[in-house]
């Protein structure tokens, strides 16, 4: 993009200015800067922070257009300016008509997509009416136990009207076989029904441990669902690879970006290996990344992960469509950086994130609210979430230029050196032999545990402040704001509705499902086609996940992964 000459000539400057600002008092005084993964940032960025190529080629092979490849500035060529990105706020507490009447206030507030969230027993593979399932039924998300729950949870949604995004892993499969099972019942077709399914369970194994079988049978469940939904449902997204929970556990930034697009990469190689063309499922691919609080390293870290997977998806992978290099993907703000301690400063942090999901070209973003490090969010928390995405959309004027950031010294340096480590990581994963064989190891989990240590210590030194926390404190800090609480008649009134499905259903067609459920399993046949036919007979999630225990057995992570995280 410069001129050798001009390069040579900046260096000569920067060298002297370097040494003329070496001798004042303010340099000599500064503290150490950097970024929440830890990585030193330099004083000051120029062109020759960037290259010392010169001419066009750094430009059209690290930076490019929007809409063209390496699509480091954004997927669409327009990008905000025909279509704003999906508004979604988490939803789902206690029984499935308490997150549908959520789920419709979200709607008429101006959300234009919904996010579910389940509750752990479902997330788990057990109904409501299991001894596991005591006390756990609908408080961290809603509870999901047959069809029926999703019928209630959907009524007076036009499912060919509306995006739908499910939170959900091991029981995935069954959570989409129940939305599609509505879908039938609205009458809409398998074409119209939009969405996305996290559906990522590697991340599961090395983050946040919501797992139930065996990664290679339940990497099958995967690929049998992309198999389906590319033949007969073309505009889901059958997977949200998600980096999130990664980053939620203590990765840093750049371990976020390699850990998820390599998760990613396992899923399309294991695809590939089923006989599938990688062009046919490529396309309905998604992914989820976090958003956290070091503004410009999040920027960045979605930049580079767009180069990086349009580069890799073009080189080794064959993919032949533009549109299997695409990455695209939905952001949430940080979670794990929200504080009990000052909640309403949860705003300002969410905003701050939200934007820099905006500016990092996300297409689908979620706002935390402020109270959700203390419950799940009340009406009045979600709606100011929702409304921080509204005035970012419409008051800030970020939107009205594609990626702003372009160019930035800072920006373009930080997003090369975010390749170049997330490269360096997938090195050491193939040298470990997979994704797989380091998960069985416990290498992810013992970087992310270095990586969540070395940040702790980092605030309770004091050498990073987090306001309410290390410092600003308020000595006599009263909790004023609501809270949401989940009674526990919701878990009775659950209990007694999953009681009277199982005790109303026809028994016949039951049995003969789970049977065939089994056979499945146990051979090569298509598992979604299987769990489909279990959910149009009202079977249970815990049903067909005990079925799946028998054939396929229950993972148990290994003592040195467990040492690990």
């Amino acid at each position: 993009m410069f001129a050798r000459d001009f390069l040579k000539s900046l260096k000569e400057r920067l060298s002297r200015w370097d040494k003329t600002a070496a001798g004042t008092r303010s340099r000599r005084s500064m503290p150490r800067f950097f970024t929440v993964s830890g990585r030193d940032i330099d004083e000051l960025y120029t062109p020759a922070s960037i290259t010392d190529k010169g001419g066009e080629d750094y430009y059209f092979e690290h930076i490019g257009l929007p809409g063209e490849y390496p699509y480091t500035r954004g997927v669409h060529h327009t990008m905000y300016r025909t279509r704003l990105w999906t508004m979604r706020q988490f939803a789902g507490m206690g029984t499935p008509r308490q997150t549908n009447e959520r789920f419709k206030y979200l709607l008429e507030q101006g959300g234009t997509g919904l996010s579910t969230a389940f509750d752990l027993p479902t997330l788990m593979g057990y109904d409501s009416d299991h001894a596991r399932s005591l006390g756990e039924v609908g408080k961290c998300g809603v509870a999901i136990d047959t069809l029926a729950d999703m019928e209630i949870l959907f009524d007076g949604i036009d499912l060919s009207k509306v995006s739908v995004s499910m939170t959900i892993n091991s029981t995935a499969s069954m959570a989409l076989a129940f939305l599609l099972g509505v879908a039938e019942k609205q009458g809409v077709p398998f074409e119209q029904v939009r969405g996305t399914l996290q559906n990522d369970i590697l991340k599961e194994y090395i983050a946040q441990k919501e797992f139930i079988f065996p990664p290679t049978p339940s990497i099958r469940l995967i690929t049998d669902l992309m198999d389906f939904c590319t033949r007969q449902v073309p505009q889901w997204n059958t997977i949200s690879i998600s980096g999130y929970h990664i980053r939620e556990a203590g990765a840093t930034a750049a371990q976020e970006l390699a850990y998820t697009l390599a998760d990613g990469f396992c899923y399309i190689e294991s695809a590939i290996a089923a006989g599938q063309n990688v062009d046919d499922f490529a396309p309905r691919l998604s992914f989820f990344f976090n958003a956290h609080s070091d503004f410009f390293e999040e920027i960045a870290k979605y930049r580079a992960a767009r180069r990086i997977y349009a580069k890799r998806m073009k080189n080794k992978y064959g993919a032949k469509d533009p549109r299997s290099w695409l990455l695209r993907f939905h952001t949430q703000t940080a979670g794990c950086s929200l504080t009990a301690q000052q909640p309403e400063n949860n705003i300002v942090r969410v905003a701050l994130q939200g934007l820099s999901g905006v500016l990092g070209g996300t297409q689908s973003l979620h706002t935390n609210s402020m109270d959700e490090t203390l419950a799940l969010p009340s009406e009045k928390a979600v709606l100011i979430a929702l409304r921080t995405q509204q005035i970012i959309a419409y008051e800030s004027g970020v939107a009205n230029t594609i990626d702003p950031l372009a160019g930035s010294y800072f920006v373009e340096s930080l997003t090369d050196k975010m390749e170049e480590e997330a490269e360096a990581i997938f090195e050491e994963i193939d040298r470990r032999g997979g994704v797989v064989a380091a998960i069985e190891e416990g290498y992810f989990q013992t970087e992310i545990a270095r990586s969540a240590y070395r940040y702790q210590q980092e605030i309770e030194k004091g050498e990073r402040k987090v306001v309410g926390i290390n410092d600003f404190i308020l000595d006599d800090e009263k909790l004023e704001i609501p809270v949401l609480k989940i009674e526990r008649q919701i878990e009775i009134d659950q209990v007694d509705f999953v009681k009277k499905i199982k005790g109303e259903r026809d028994p016949g067609p039951v049995q003969t499902s789970l049977e065939n459920l089994r056979q499945v399993a146990r051979g090569d046949g298509n598992t979604f086609e299987a769990i489909l036919e279990c959910a149009r007979a009202y079977v249970s999630v815990g049903e067909m996940c005990d079925t799946l225990r028998e054939v396929w057995g229950e993972w148990t992570e290994s003592a040195g992964a467990m040492r690990a995280s």
